[in-house]
């Protein structure tokens, strides 16, 4: 067998700095081939990597103005974070643990009405068309409600997040529970197992690849509500860094949180996947990744 000329992690940073260097100098260009360089590389509207590394650098509170980096011992790093009421650590742990708590009750609540209701055929029929209505309702739209409810802290973050998450998992899991192998179901029953036996037993371990289909877009989905609501109004977070940059002109500042939510995001994905793999390491899929 013929190894491949060049490894996959060996094409990926070659396309990565590809974009990179066709970023960076691309817009030279401009003026002599005005047809080959958009105008999207314009600096003004996305920056330079270069820009964006050094505009990383004094949001991070890891070089000064001045352009001589920050001494740990000295105590500049701690007064540079104390200067900004919304530094870029500060909005980053904020962002990220309004997410996570938005995903876990999302996560949570969804699963188990999906649950109940996929179990439960009268139930199902009852509450059908209340869920068909509120799904029919652009989540997004309801964030100036939510702010206007919760206030602008975090706890309307954390909500406008979980809305936007529980109808996702709810609908996996509800298809997931009525999915489930009904021979298998009779089975559980014919050997004496409760209904709550045959739920923990039979259904939950059936539906889990339904739910963890619906994680990873959800923790996408789940960062999506933080920053709209950190758009609308916020003390905090990655979204009020974007709106400030936004509003002084700064496209570095701004490609510097955009790339920050890619990072996070990029994380968050991962740990999920990984947990996935963990939780359905009985599946023939997943046992390679798993170990």
């Amino acid at each position: 067998m013929t190894r491949p000329a060049m490894p996959t992690l060996g094409w990926q940073a070659v396309i990565v700095l590809a974009f990179l260097s066709i970023w960076q100098w691309g817009w030279s260009l401009h003026a002599f081939a005005p047809w080959a360089v958009p105008d999207l590389f314009d600096p003004y509207f996305v920056s330079k990597p270069s820009e964006i590394w050094s505009t990383f650098l004094q949001l991070g509170c890891l070089r000064t103005d001045e352009g001589h980096y920050v001494s740990w011992t000295s105590g500049e790093f701690g007064q540079c974070l104390a200067r900004s009421d919304n530094n870029l650590w500060l909005a980053i742990g904020v962002t990220m643990r309004n997410t996570v708590l938005g995903f876990v009750t999302g996560v949570a609540s969804g699963f188990v009405a999906g649950l109940i209701l996929g179990r439960s055929r009268r139930l199902s029929t009852i509450f059908n068309p209340f869920v068909v209505a509120l799904n029919s309702i652009p989540r997004i739209a309801l964030a100036p409600v939510i702010i206007l409810a919760f206030g602008i802290g975090d706890a309307s973050k954390v909500v406008t997040s979980w809305i936007v998450v529980v109808f996702l998992v709810f609908f996996n899991t509800y298809e997931g529970a009525r999915s489930v192998n009904t021979d298998h179901i009779n089975a559980a029953r014919l050997l004496g197992a409760s209904e709550w036996q045959v739920t923990r037993t039979v259904v939950m371990p059936s539906a889990m690849a339904w739910v963890f289909a619906s994680l990873s877009p959800a923790v996408s989905f789940a960062l999506i509500g933080v920053i709209v609501g950190e758009f609308i109004g916020a003390e905090h977070g990655i979204g009020r860094l974007i709106i400030e940059s936004e509003a002084r002109g700064e496209a570095a500042g701004m490609m510097v949180a955009v790339f920050v939510l890619m990072i996070v995001g990029t994380v968050l994905t991962a740990g999920i996947r990984r947990l996935q793999s963990y939780l359905l390491r009985w599946q023939d899929q997943h046992q390679a990744d798993a170990t």
